[in-house]
């Protein structure tokens, strides 16, 4: 037998925060408060998507608003982040930087500034509740205007060193240049935070170098087409700029036909240091444990080299040196011990 996946230390860094719902709670809230769900959302969950086109992107997109629609309350924040967290424990996942577009709640929650203070709040009770770092990534939208990215870096940056670790730019990398929010990703820079755009899920391999050379990403959220150009892979080993893969999210959206397609022992073996993630499991159906399973099952990594996915999330994490640490000590043990 393996060694257990569950009990392998962790972190989780490309998760958001309405795909983090459990599917439980999204029919609950829903029925409570008399709101319709669409059939790819109760008996045909998960959905099927394919979002390779603009159609299925569009669809995709929109079961993710209907979605975010039953999320009307802050208790209900508070609920979705403590259970996300006991989710992250019981997958053995130690570290969390969850994604949010604060301008996705403002509305409901009282503008930008009070939802992101309050998601803060719920991520902190949620954390000391579960036992697991929970820390935020405030996501602009390429869809939108990229003054609005300018507006919700500098909000970001009041937050630094407060729970807010990194600046992200999320949505259909079609729909603008990287280089559009050079700015924004300027002013989140200049107070510390990592820069973690998308890219090179939908597009190809331009869309990570763009990431790299207009928006100085730290890591990049997906990148997994990176591994369609070997210069490029080898840029990405030499600087240790991390791609958060997700295999689940790469088959659930057709951008890989099946779990053997997606890249990731191509790029692990370039040296490309690599994040597992779920991206949104509340549409995909799966959350981080199996995307470590099918690293093992499908990719063929051995305990030493699943070890070492761990290793490497933890470090491209903004989690606290002693954490680190102590995480990758752990991550040493699991690997010594007994199978």
């Amino acid at each position: 037998m393996a060694r257990s996946l569950q009990t392998l230390p962790k972190a989780h860094l490309h998760l958001h925060f309405t795909g983090s719902m459990r599917h439980t709670t999204l029919l609950e809230l829903a029925r409570e408060q008399g709101l319709h769900l669409p059939d790819a959302l109760e008996q045909d969950w998960p959905p099927r998507l394919r979002a390779t086109d603009e159609r299925g992107w569009f669809r995709f997109q929109r079961l993710y608003d209907i979605a975010r629609s039953v999320l009307t309350r802050t208790e209900h924040v508070y609920r979705l982040l403590r259970e996300t967290a006991e989710d992250e424990a019981a997958a053995g996942s130690r570290w969390l930087e969850i994604q949010v577009d604060p301008s996705g709640y403002a509305q409901r929650f009282g503008g930008l500034t009070a939802t992101l203070e309050l998601v803060l709040d719920a991520a902190g009770q949620a954390a000391r509740s579960a036992g697991v770092g929970v820390a935020v990534v405030v996501a602009a939208n390429r869809t939108r205007h990229p003054l609005d990215a300018n507006t919700l870096a500098r909000l970001a940056t009041q937050y630094a060193g407060q729970g807010v670790v990194g600046f992200g730019l999320s949505n259909d990398e079609r729909r603008a240049q990287a280089r559009d929010f050079e700015r924004a990703f300027r002013i989140a820079k200049r107070a510390d935070l990592l820069a973690v755009p998308h890219g090179g899920e939908l597009l190809g391999p331009r869309s990570v170098a763009q990431c790299v050379d207009d928006l100085g990403a730290d890591r990049v959220g997906h990148g997994v087409r990176a591994a369609e150009d070997p210069w490029l892979m080898q840029r990405l080993a030499d600087r240790q700029i991390c791609c958060e893969i997700c295999p689940t999210s790469n088959v659930g959206l057709g951008v890989a036909e099946s779990d053997a397609d997606v890249p990731l022992r191509r790029l692990f073996d370039a040296g490309v240091p690599i994040a597992l993630g779920s991206d949104d499991p509340l549409l995909f159906g799966a959350r981080l444990l199996r995307q470590y399973e099918l690293a093992r099952d499908v990719h063929g990594l051995s305990d030493a080299e699943v070890a070492e996915l761990a290793r490497q999330s933890i470090r491209s994490s903004a989690a606290p040196e002693s954490t680190r640490k102590e995480l990758l000590e752990e991550i040493d043990d699991w690997l010594v011990s007994p199978e």
